[in-house]
């Protein structure tokens, strides 16, 4: 099952797809909001199509001791409308961390800053899901 990551920022969104087999996340496009959702909501929904996804997954931004902040419920808000745009599920994962462990592993490669500010939403929507694709592993191995 291919699945769409999504890293929602105020300014862009960091999007990683996974291979067909569900196994492994790779970074693959920043989108950079327009100001109009429906807008970034219709290009997200063509994503969806040209990868084939069967699913997406969101960053959810909890806070460090598991609440949900302000920016978790601006999210949740969005992912509620996203919904209503795509025709695949939308779900929701805790992201806490992702952008700065995409940070380090692209600082420890060598990656300049300039470089790392060009990359750095979709390689956290990345870690995200592959986050996620771990867990639904653990899951269904529990079965």
């Amino acid at each position: 099952m291919r699945v769409l990551g999504l890293d929602i920022g105020t300014r862009r969104i960091g999007v990683a797809v996974s291979d067909p087999s569900g196994a492994m996340a790779s970074p693959y496009v920043v989108l950079h909001r327009t100001g109009d959702r429906g807008r970034d909501h219709r290009a997200v929904a063509d994503l969806v199509s040209e990868v084939g996804a069967e699913r997406v997954v969101v960053g959810l931004p909890l806070s460090l001791n598991g609440r949900t902040g302000p920016a978790a419920r601006q999210v949740l808000d969005e992912v509620e409308q996203l919904r209503s745009a795509l025709s695949v599920p939308v779900e929701c994962h805790d992201e806490r961390l992702s952008t700065v462990t995409a940070e380090r592993t692209l600082r420890e490669a060598g990656t300049k800053a300039s470089a790392r500010r060009a990359v750095i939403d979709k390689v956290a929507a990345a870690v995200l899901l592959q986050s996620w694709l771990d867990g639904r592993d653990r899951d269904e191995g529990e079965t």
